[in-house]
């Protein structure tokens, strides 16, 4: 039986919900993958809706651009520094104490990735770059565990529910963008409403999928609040997708992955992915000269912002001096070079 039944009252009345529904909702476990933008509208959204237990994973800490669209984070947390994952379960444990809230501080990797799905029903998109989506999308079909993709930049939003073994996987849908070749929330910009609006959707679907109202899954759903366009798309199963059909889980075996190390004795850390593309050095420097100070030599950029130097090569292979943390290292290549 529903434990509180008057704070979930107006949930429970819902007819795609109920009672029946509600007591499902109170036994799922959530993995929320990323706890940014989108992250912490998701985690606000399920515990107030009486999740039973709220993962939420993260390796970054609140700053203060964060603000003006992470909605769980304040300016003392900001000062703090805090852990998002942290900042976000202080949050959500005044909102309702009887959620199981559990923080994770790390980067999501595939040494790690199996071991956060145990117990897992469903997992939710947050992340900030799609060599961090493809591996959940690895991760979740071998696993047999729906998830749900979300991404945001500018004014622009997609979102698509993946169930396996019924619908299209990620990788359906496009094979990994090589690194650089897209633009980042550091470079676009993103307005606020856009991840709430995209947040929203992923939560409303996840809900869906926890009371048994289950989605086909493979709809794409792309918005763009600045132009009011709605479009929902299709997406087949493809006959030659390496995951969900071959099952060949490239991210999850790490053939595809992005490694960092740092470098002894200089207060830096090295970047390098597997992948051959080569980066366009010309348009990443026309992105990146309006955040910071940007140098080309022919071989290499150098791009300056705060007290980090980026040196960035052809092969996306980045060396990041002023830290010697593999994780901050890592934030800031997505930040900056993306994947």
């Amino acid at each position: 039986m529903i434990q509180d039944l008057e704070r979930y009252s107006r949930q429970v009345h819902f007819s795609g919900i109920g009672e029946e529904g509600q007591n499902r909702i109170s036994k799922s476990t959530v993995l929320i993958v990323g706890c940014g933008a989108l992250g912490s509208n998701m985690a606000n959204l399920l515990v107030r809706a009486g999740v039973g237990t709220v993962k939420i994973v993260d390796r970054d800490f609140v700053e203060l651009s964060n603000l003006q669209r992470q909605v769980l984070f304040d300016e003392t947390d900001a000062e703090k520094r805090l852990p998002k994952a942290v900042a976000t379960m202080e949050k959500l444990k005044q909102i309702n104490s009887g959620v199981r809230i559990e923080a994770i501080i790390d980067d999501v990797n595939p040494r790690n990735i199996e071991t956060m799905l145990t117990g897992v029903d469903l997992v939710l998109d947050a992340t900030d770059n799609m060599e961090t989506r493809y591996l959940v999308n690895d991760a979740c079909v071998k696993h047999q565990i729906p998830w749900i993709y979300g991404g945001v930049i500018g004014a622009t939003g997609m979102t698509m529910d993946i169930i396996p073994g019924q619908s299209a996987c990620l990788r359906c849908l496009s094979d990994a963008p090589s690194p650089g070749s897209m633009p980042t929330c550091e470079t676009e910009g993103v307005l606020g409403g856009t991840p709430a609006v995209i947040a929203s959707i992923q939560t409303t679907e996840a809900l869906k999928i926890m009371v048994g109202h289950h989605p086909t899954g493979g709809n794409l759903i792309h918005i763009d609040l600045w132009e009011n366009e709605y479009n929902r798309f299709q997406v087949k199963p493809h006959p030659d997708c390496p995951a969900c059909v071959g099952k060949r889980f490239d991210f999850l075996e790490g053939e595809l992955a992005t490694e960092a190390f740092s470098l002894c004795g200089r207060n830096a850390v090295q970047i390098s992915t597997s992948r051959k593309d080569q980066l366009d050095l010309k348009q990443l420097k026309a992105r990146l000269s309006t955040l910071g100070e940007v140098a080309d030599n022919g071989f290499f950029l150098t791009f300056k912002v705060d007290q980090y130097e980026l040196i960035i090569f052809p092969d996306a292979r980045t060396i990041i001096k002023g830290t010697s943390d593999e994780t901050a290292a890592r934030s800031l290549f997505t930040k900056y070079v993306g994947n």
